[in-house]
């Protein structure tokens, strides 16, 4: 069976490397639910089978369930045949949490991250195969030139790490691009203590331009002039952490009459 470029579809043929990944899952709670998405033709899945969880999985490509459903029966029923991205989480396990698990199709991983955020009040812990330039933006720490939108999004609520590197030879076909997989484990505290939706356009406008200071990106945002002599505004984007921009946000949200209507996504 050949991958699908529509799918954005990589093989993981690395046997012992697809069992360290689905045994990357610390699941350091009581919590057995655990949802894989895109499992194509069960390279992770034969090993989550293995363990004493509660697996569902999601998958887009009607020639990959009926693969799953014809080799591995005892996922009868646990079968999700749906483009993840239009899944309802909450109905997944009715409305229990569950950890996320996957070798993710690199033209949604990005998509995947932020409905995780979405619903990060039911998701824990996940693991996932990436694009390594996406892990590597994911988990920057401020400061470095990959730290950007997608890092603070994540980290405001997710703690980040390496679990392995990947180089394309594990794959059929083989991407042109270096992997990597990561885990993301939410905060014990995972609540901003601000608008998410304003704490995101904020992020967003302030990475807008990345190499300008914060008084020239986010004047437009502020409504009183004298907050923009805050030493906040005499820095760029990458010099701020997750809390400062908190901070800040609440600074610039109190300047406001009322929180804008902005995107929510």
């Amino acid at each position: 069976m050949k991958a699908k470029k529509s799918f954005g579809q990589h093989f993981l043929i690395n046997e012992s490397l697809s069992e360290k990944i689905a045994n990357s899952l610390l699941m350091e709670s009581d919590i057995k639910n655990v949802l894989e998405i895109g499992p194509g033709k069960g390279v992770l899945t034969k090993y989550l089978l293995q363990q004493d969880i509660n697996l569902r999985v999601v998958e887009a490509d009607k020639d990959m369930v009926s693969y799953l459903e014809n080799h591995y029966p005892k996922l009868k029923d646990n079968i999700i045949f749906l483009d993840f991205l239009k899944l309802n989480m909450k109905k997944v396990f009715d409305g229990e949490p569950f950890y996320l698990i996957g070798n993710y199709p690199y033209n949604i991983s990005s998509q995947i991250l932020f409905k995780m955020v979405k619903y990060r009040e039911l998701i824990p812990e996940m693991v996932g195969m990436f694009q390594k330039e996406v892990s590597d933006r994911v988990i920057a720490p401020p400061g470095s030139k990959t730290y950007g939108v997608v890092s603070v999004l994540i980290q405001a609520y997710y703690t980040g790490e390496n679990v392995v590197k990947v180089s394309p030879g594990s794959f059929n076909p083989p991407p042109k691009v270096m992997s990597s997989v990561i885990r993301l484990r939410r905060k014990e505290n995972f609540e901003l203590g601000c608008d998410y939706s304003f704490f995101r356009t904020v992020v967003k406008t302030a990475f807008g331009q990345r190499r300008k200071m914060l008084r020239n990106t986010l004047k437009g945002l502020v409504k009183d002039p004298a907050l923009l002599k805050d030493s906040y505004f005499t820095k760029r984007p990458e010099e701020l952490g997750v809390d400062e921009f908190v901070d800040l946000t609440l600074k610039i949200q109190a300047t406001q009459e009322s929180i804008p209507d902005v995107e929510t996504s």
